[in-house]
This record gives C-alpha cells, structure tokens and sequence, in this order.
C-alpha cells in the first residue's frame, strides 16, 4: 500500500490514576525527523518512543504531543532536612553568643528556613507507566497511519490516471514521427524540382538527405525509454511500499527524455505534445513529494 506523508491521529488512554493523551501529526521531509514534546518526567522513554515509531513510519516530519496526567491523591511528599536544619541552629546560637543576643528561635521558625523543608515527587513505575503510554502511542499511530494510508490511496489513483494521459501524448508523438519524415521528403522533393526547374530528381541524393535527416530528429529510443519509465512507475504504485524517493528518481528520467524530444522536434504539433508531457511530469513530480 502506498502512505501519504501527511497525517495526524490521536489517542487517549486511562488507567488507574494515570491518563496519557498523545497526538501526532506529519508533514512532507525527505527523511524521517522526529519532534517529541513531554512531560520532563517522561523523558527516559524518549529513546524507546523513537524505536517504536521507526516500526510504523520510514518517512516525514512528525511532531508528537504527549501529556501525562496523574489523578493520585498524593504524588509527591514532604522531606525533612535535619542536617540543613542543624547548620542552621548552629549558625543562630554562634550569632547569639557573639552579638550578645537572645536567642529565640523557634520550631516554627526554623522550619521557614530555605531546605529545611521540601517537595519531592514520588517515584513512578517506569514499567507500569510504559506499559500505558505504549497503548497511547500505539492507538495514535494506528489513527495516523490510517489517515496516511487512505491520502496515499487518492495519490497512487491520481498518478496512475495522469501516467495513462501521458501514455497518449508518446503514442501520438509515435504515430506522427513517420509523417513528419515523409513530409520533409515531399517538401525537399518539391524545392529541388523547383531548383532543377522540373528536372529528374536524383533519388538516391535525395533518399541519403531523407535519412541524414531522420537521424537527427529520431527520438524512438526517447519514447521507447520513456514508456518504460511510465509503466514502472505504475507498476511500483501498484506494489506499493516506501517508493517515495524511487519514484522521485523517475520522474527526474522521464523530464529528461521529454527534454530530448523537444530538442529534436521541429514540429509544431509534437512540440505541443512534449510540452503537455513536460507539463504532466511536472504534476506527477509534486504529487511524488507527498509519498513517503
């Protein structure tokens, strides 16, 4: 199957006291680029995120939104710092005994003194956590690749009806290459006559001009090359994968076969016809840039 680059999904999962929320979203880049936004206390399984999206996506930039909710009665606690506390009542008494002061410290007071104090989160269960923010990233991606999927489709139909159009354009250059031939030998047949005032013309001398003539404007192997591109990029849409950049690559041969046919021609209606072509590859060079 063919994926777009562009997505998004969304996932929510709770479970006991704990909700994670991840959505994910991606844009055209010629390699996998991957922006992780979190919650710092999260940001150990930044590694093992990264693993786990390189099993669903090859290429693109994604920017990934994770929030992390925790409805715990208590999720942190308080420490009491009896060493910085000591510190503290010794540096007062010594203050005391040295200006001669009272000293009236109290708990109360003492307990307001910078670190004497503090907040500290509890630890979580890395292997509890992970196991729920897994299912979050798993719901998201499944989402997002969908949308993928289903964009890559309407491309891969887009291309193939485009790659059929240019199909007509190298069967009419086809088709009209024996005339333009044949023309050039009537006109040049008609100008010697008209030189030669109605004279025999000599046909091998004109036959040999014909040929030297045909050789320079023949651009069979152009088509043949260009037709085979056509049908192999239709046939790698049909197989499906991560072509993005194979197609890309063709695309880039047959603008260059389309520029030698229009180097060759010296005729109007196949000019048009390569400048239609030039112009479909074109189209089909952008839409490329979307597959990944």
């Amino acid at each position: 199957m063919i994926k777009s680059m562009t997505g998004f999904g969304r996932c929510e999962v709770l479970e006991g006291n704990c909700k994670f929320t991840v959505e994910m979203k991606s844009v055209n880049h010629r390699y996998l680029d991957v922006n992780i936004k979190m919650p710092k206390k999260l940001g150990f399984f930044e590694s093992a995120i990264r693993n786990e999206l390189k099993k669903y996506v090859q290429r693109g930039k994604i920017d990934l939104f994770i929030t992390y909710e925790d409805f715990s009665e208590s999720t942190v606690c308080i420490k009491y710092n009896r060493n910085t506390a000591a510190e503290y009542l010794g540096y007062l008494k010594s203050m005391a005994q040295e200006f001669g002061l009272d000293n009236d410290i109290r708990v109360s007071t003492l307990s307001r003194y910078p670190e004497v104090f503090s907040m500290e989160e509890q630890t979580i269960d890395e292997e509890e956590v992970w196991n729920s923010l897994v299912k979050a990233l798993k719901g998201a991606v499944e989402g997002f690749t969908d949308t993928r999927v289903r964009e890559g489709q309407h491309l891969a139909d887009d291309l193939i009806v485009k790659l059929e159009g240019m199909l007509t354009h190298v069967a009419f250059i086809e088709q009209r290459s024996p005339q333009i031939i044949e023309d050039y030998k009537k006109k040049l047949q008609e100008k010697i006559q008209d030189l030669l005032l109605d004279a025999t013309v000599d046909e091998t001398r004109l036959l040999t001009e014909v040929t030297i003539y045909a050789d320079k404007i023949c651009v069979d192997e152009e088509l043949v090359r260009l037709k085979s591109h056509i049908e192999t990029m239709k046939q790698s849409l049909l197989e499906g994968g991560s072509i993005g950049r194979k197609l890309d690559f063709i695309a880039q041969e047959m603008n260059r076969e389309a520029n030698t046919i229009l180097s060759k021609t010296n005729d109007l209606s196949v000019s048009n016809r390569g400048i239609d072509l030039k112009t479909e590859i074109e189209k089909v060079r952008e839409q490329i840039q979307n597959i990944e």
